[in-house]
């Protein structure tokens, strides 16, 4: 019953956790989707002119100028008017920061699932289990030797970051066109693979 419990606590907390995410990526709160991209390619940007720690460095040092500035305005603003409204910040620092033992538990055993799916797929790929996979896997392995030759792992991260912000939104206005091309694309592969996979010796897949 316990792990039941448990199995239907991860299944509840990963579809929040999806569909927070399907309507960041959608743009649904303009807002919200916009402060995210826009922080995560200033972060991103600056990494490409300034080193990992100067980066976390300014960025704490804006943070504290912007939270110390505010506590000094409050604090004369108290003694002008001789109020007694407290620390500005002390609805945060009482607020429950913490995790829980239960929580950290979720996300170590959800962790724990990834990598473990992660490293199987990753023998199966290596050692060969079935031939058309391993190939289909050596040359992606073969084009990214190329994509690394004309961008550093920060510029591809961008470009990550901005395909996935505005790609969702172009599938959704052009599901069908795109749809149709993809279909098409996928037909021809298939094609072209049944037909190294019939010459090739040990390639043919097992019959389900």
């Amino acid at each position: 019953m316990q792990a039941s419990a448990d199995s239907t606590k991860m299944e509840c907390l990963w579809s929040n956790w999806k569909g927070q995410a399907i309507d960041l990526l959608y743009w649904r709160d303009i807002k919200q989707t916009g402060i995210m991209f826009g922080s995560v390619l200033l972060l991103l940007f600056s990494l490409t002119q300034f080193s990992v720690v100067s980066v976390i460095a300014y960025l704490a040092l804006a943070a504290l100028s912007a939270t110390i500035s505010f506590r000094i305005y409050k604090s004369v603003l108290q003694a002008v008017q001789k109020t007694d409204e407290g620390h500005p910040f002390k609805s945060y620092l009482e607020m429950e920061m913490s995790l829980s033992q239960e929580q950290i538990q979720k996300y170590t055993d959800c962790l724990q699932s990834y990598v473990n799916s992660t490293v199987k797929e990753l023998r199966r790929l290596f050692l060969v289990q079935d031939l058309v996979d391993s190939l289909k896997f050596a040359v992606l392995m073969w084009l990214l030797t190329y994509v690394g030759a004309l961008f550093n792992g920060l510029t591809l991260l961008i470009m990550a970051v901005v395909s996935m912000f505005t790609l969702p939104v172009v599938y959704d206005k052009y599901q069908a066109q795109i749809d149709q091309y993809l279909g098409l694309m996928r037909t021809h592969i298939n094609t072209v693979v049944a037909k190294i996979q019939a010459k090739i010796p040990g390639a043919k897949r097992k019959a389900e």
